[in-house]
């Protein structure tokens, strides 16, 4: 089984949970068993059409799927599969000045 680490924005959605041990030969088989115990979870990470939303970044070990095979990326028993929502931020300001009021 591979190791599922979850991240704080989406523990709730797994009792918790910072890790989870999840069976799959690949990301996507992954996310199907993940599906099974953990529902509301997998709705976080992959859109109506089984795709990982454009702002979820998944790692196994060191590497981005989309780097990879994507959902195809196959994950070994030992591996540890990483999921890191985008960050967002900032002040708005797209000319980079900052504003006193």
């Amino acid at each position: 089984m591979a190791i599922l680490r979850i991240p704080s924005a989406l523990r709730r959605y797994a009792d918790g949970q910072a890790k989870i041990s999840v069976d799959g030969a690949t990301v996507g088989e992954l996310l199907a068993t993940l599906e099974k115990t953990n529902p509301t979870l997998r709705s976080r990470i992959c859109d109506e059409n089984g795709q990982v939303k454009h702002f979820i970044n998944i790692f196994v070990n060191q590497d981005e799927i989309r780097t990879l095979q994507g959902l195809d990326s196959a994950i070994g028993e030992n591996d540890e599969v990483s999921i890191i929502p985008a960050m967002a931020g900032g002040t708005g300001a797209s000319n980079g000045h900052y504003h006193r009021h």
